[in-house]
């Protein structure tokens, strides 16, 4: 792995944290809410059955095992950064854009 590309300001603060210059300010009890968080947004506590084509089912087995991951994980992961707003829908965004450029098109002409 090459070296990252560091501005002055960053090799400062990496000087100074390998110096030993930082201090953590995290409580106990603040820690203890966020390990408490960390764990209910990974916890799997339902199931779900769903239809699909065989097509993208082996298509979803055949990149899981690329990934070296099961393909539930894999599908559990895709949905999640769906529902985070991680994954965006490049076919939705496409026809919005269109839209878009069509009405100021037309409200430049008009």
């Amino acid at each position: 792995m090459s070296d990252p590309k560091l501005s002055k300001e960053e090799k400062q603060i990496l000087k100074d944290f390998e110096a030993g210059e930082f201090k953590s300010i995290l409580t106990p009890k603040r820690k203890k809410m966020l390990q408490a968080a960390a764990e209910e947004t990974f916890k799997k506590d339902k199931r779900i059955n769903i239809r699909i084509s065989s097509r993208d089912l082996e298509s979803l087995q055949r990149r899981a095992l690329e990934e070296g991951i099961p393909y539930q994980t894999l599908v559990s992961s895709v949905l999640h950064k769906y529902v985070s707003g991680g994954l965006h829908d490049i076919m939705a965004n496409k026809a919005l854009n269109k839209a878009l450029n069509t009405d100021a098109k037309k409200r430049r002409a008009g």
